[in-house]
């Protein structure tokens, strides 16, 4: 472990020089590993909230700076609850990343206080949009294909003063279909669940009072993922007791620029206006692409879960993975150039 930063260096540029690649752009990307029961001999062990496991297992970030390439150009192990979105600074000077560094992420690290950081720190970013609004426009899009002959179209705007932040409007067809049948599924949940609403209040002895109901409907809003703002919900009060419902009706009425309206849509925004339309898509897909391998790393390169107890030990687990992961790369790079592309 003392020698990981020689170690990594080397091996990269060992890489580089063998394959005969150009230093390209570098990306950077977290990944979190959690333990399995109780690490308090572990100082930068922490609990924080997952997508994955609940939030009382303990964790720890696997910070990564990338080459375009897709070897890892430095790693660096942080507590488990460093915030991806509020911690930039600590993380990328730990990383030592290069004062252009490229920061590929997605929308959770796309806040505006983030964005300026890194832009008066000196780095670029490409993030998925946190822009709720969705717009496309195929009158001025180009099209290209995916890795899987998929047809992406792409639709690009300046913002206002001209040079500061540009976005990638992006619409996938196989994404659209995805989107698509999400939103249904979530809209029929939703109408069944105002329906189990509507025939109670038919039965003498069911909860009929409105400030509950309105309580009750706007938890099912919560449970469908935004469905809710779809509808145009109305309880109409009993003529007798005004405080109860008598009947509840409801209509589907779409908000433009949703997931609903406009499936399949995403953006991306950078503030590097230098790129091309098709540049820009590649440049993110790059780092979409290395989530596989990262997947692989979680699972069957055994990264997840830690079993050790010290720092020492669970620090050096992560980077014989890291290397690892070094190799898989080679081994995918030479399976392309031979044609098979299969992750």
């Amino acid at each position: 472990m003392k020698h990981r930063a020689t170690l990594e260096n080397h091996l990269f540029n060992r890489v580089i020089d063998l394959l005969g690649l150009s230093c390209t752009v570098p990306l950077y990307d977290l990944t979190n590993t959690y333990f399995e029961g109780d690490e308090l001999s572990n100082f930068k062990a922490r609990r924080e909230k997952s997508k994955e496991k609940p939030s009382d297992y303990p964790y720890l970030t696997l910070g990564l700076v990338l080459d375009g390439s897709g070897f890892i150009r430095r790693s660096e192990v942080f507590p488990g609850n460093i915030a991806e979105g509020s911690t930039f600074q600590t993380i990328l000077q730990g990383l030592q990343a290069p004062g252009n560094a490229l920061v590929v992420m997605d929308r959770g690290v796309a806040t505006e206080a983030n964005l300026a950081w890194f832009r008066e720190n000196g780095y670029r970013y490409l993030v998925v949009s946190r822009k709720r609004k969705r717009q496309f426009d195929p009158g001025q899009a180009i099209t290209i294909e995916n890795a899987g002959k998929e047809k992406i179209h792409l639709q690009m705007e300046t913002s206002e003063d001209g040079a500061r932040e540009v976005s990638l409007y992006c619409y996938s067809e196989g994404r659209a279909r995805k989107e698509q049948a999400i939103a249904e599924r979530f809209a029929l949940r939703f109408e069944q669940e105002l329906e189990k609403i509507s025939q109670g209040l038919s039965r003498p002895h069911a909860m009929k009072r409105i400030d509950k109901l309105w309580e009750r409907i706007e938890r099912l809003k919560e449970k469908n993922r935004g469905i809710g703002q779809h509808y145009h919900i109305e309880l109409i009060p009993d003529d007798e007791k005004e405080q109860h419902a008598k009947t509840i009706h409801w209509e589907r009425k779409p908000v433009e620029g949703t997931l609903v309206t406009d499936p399949g849509v995403y953006c991306l925004c950078s503030n590097d206006t230098t790129w091309d339309k098709e540049q820009m898509w590649r440049t993110y897909i790059m780092l979409t692409d290395l989530e596989t391998v990262f997947r692989s790393m979680e699972s069957e390169m055994g990264l997840r879960p830690i079993y050790h107890r010290t720092e020492k030990r669970s620090d050096r687990h992560l980077f014989i993975t890291v290397l690892a992961y070094q190799f898989i790369q080679l081994v995918r790079l030479a399976l392309q150039k031979n044609g098979h592309h299969a992750n």
